[in-house]
């Protein structure tokens, strides 16, 4: 239960109508509360003050009727320059960072404050009556009026400010980095141990892999978005058995396939196979909360955009190496949570979940790739692995970035024809395999031309 409603509260967050639904019943009852106040005490506004207050229902009308038709015409400008920022985004950077441009706090409120003004002078008009209808202007509530429709404009024009600023390479790549660094913080708290060892052979697990395991089929086809690791536990521990994650955070699922299996269960009824389901939120995207690996996979998305042959933006793809190092130096600091869970001493769960190996290689895998003849790329990437390998003290995660560097040296001698730029990658891979207590490198080419 607790899952889901964190998913669904997650989903409200990265709707559109959310935040200005609540934004308009806000503004109604504003409105109520100053025309209550208008109609219950006579404040002698209009005799105090003549200028700001002293207005005919006539007067009254135009001048609300006038914002209402401006916010309402304005909103749909806002609503209209927010989809052309969101197709902007999808075809230059990669749809997947559309969600983000939803979950915008800033556009959600500047959607809600001009539909707001709007709901708030149609409640206002209603209560306006002439003199052949017993004469009631709220003078409180029109001035109120007034006085958002200067805020609608000041806010107009921070919305154009930011929404110009915002579709900017340098500020899509940061929202996700923060988006995601937020993310390691919530999941991996815990500094990493030096007596950690995460890369021991999990003899455990090829002991028990030939026993019999009843697998527990999917209900729902979607991506695993979050799940409940207390609830899984407290299943295990209830059904006194082994229990094996078929699928992790961010994996897809189709429904029929198995999403847990269970080692000699005995009997297992409906009732705890529907229970088992309910653990997994199974949507039709990832997101960020329980999945760093999905945040990585956004920011590499834009890398792979900046180098595709059609655009060829060098330095927005260096821009996204720096950013991942940020991360990844983040993570190189953290304990990632074990393989096996265990309750009171007795292994209960084994799980399948992140790893520092699987999010460097989300990370750097296909960036190398389609950038091996781009020096600058390249030369920014070992200045990651450096980064990342003066963060961490395991033996086993500075085998892992050793074995990054080994790769974009081997990419080096494949695609650099140039004998000083293979010169400058030369020098940068002995630096880093320095850093890492390895030797020098040098390029020989076979194949020169």
């Amino acid at each position: 239960m607790i899952t889901t409603l964190r998913h669904d509260w997650q989903a409200m967050r990265s709707s559109f109508w959310f935040v200005p639904a609540l934004m308009v019943l806000n503004a109604v009852v504003l409105a109520i509360l100053l025309i209550t106040l208008d109609a219950r005490v006579d404040l002698h506004l209009a005799a105090h003050w003549p200028l700001l207050f002293g207005a005919s229902a006539d007067g009254a009308r135009g001048l609300l009727t006038t914002v209402a038709s401006s916010m309402i015409t304005v909103a749909g400008v806002v609503f209209s320059i927010t989809l052309v920022a969101l197709s902007l985004t999808s075809s230059q950077y990669s749809s997947r960072v559309i969600r983000n441009f939803m979950r915008d706090r800033i556009n959600q409120w500047v959607l809600g404050v001009f539909l707001g003004i709007f709901a708030y002078c149609l409640v206002v008009l209603r209560t306006i009556r002439g003199g052949d209808e017993g004469a009631f202007v709220p003078a409180l509530a029109v001035l109120a009026g007034l006085l958002l429709a200067f805020v609608g404009i000041a806010v107009l024009i921070h919305f154009i400010h930011h929404i110009a600023t915002s579709i900017q390479a340098s500020s899509i790549v940061a929202t996700v980095a923060q988006e995601t660094l937020a993310a390691v913080d919530h999941l991996f708290p815990e500094v990493l141990g030096e007596d950690d060892d995460e890369g021991a052979d999990d003899t455990l697990a090829s002991a028990i892999a030939s026993q019999t395991w009843l697998a527990v089929p999917a209900s729902k086809t979607g991506y695993v978005e979050t799940l409940d690791a207390d609830a899984l536990l407290d299943v295990a521990r209830t059904l006194e058995t082994l229990l094996r994650m078929e699928h992790g955070i961010g994996d897809f699922v189709v429904a029929g396939t198995p999403l847990v299996s269970l080692l000699d269960p005995g009997d297992l009824d409906d009732a705890t196979t529907a229970r088992l389901n309910a653990i997994y939120v199974i949507a039709r995207q990832r997101t960020v909360e329980q999945d760093v690996a999905f945040g990585i996979r956004q920011i590499v998305d834009i890398a792979m955009k900046a180098l595709s042959p059609g655009i060829n933006d060098t330095t927005t793809a260096v821009m996204c190496v720096d950013q991942l190092t940020a991360i990844l130096a983040q993570l190189a600091t953290r304990r990632i949570a074990a393989p096996h869970w265990r309750d009171q001493g007795v292994l209960r769960v084994m799980a399948r979940g992140p790893s520092f190996e699987g999010l460097l290689g989300e990370g750097f895998e296909q960036i190398r790739q389609n950038a091996e003849g781009n020096v600058a790329v390249l030369l920014r990437l070992l200045g990651a692995l450096e980064t990342i390998a003066g963060m961490t003290r395991s033996q086993y995660r500075r085998l892992v970035l050793e074995q990054k560097v080994e790769e974009i040296a081997e990419a080096a001698e494949r695609r650099i024809a140039s004998p000083r730029d293979r010169d400058r990658l030369a020098k940068r891979v002995m630096r880093v395999r320095e850093a890492l207590f390895a030797g020098p490198v040098s390029f020989v080419r076979t194949d020169q031309t």
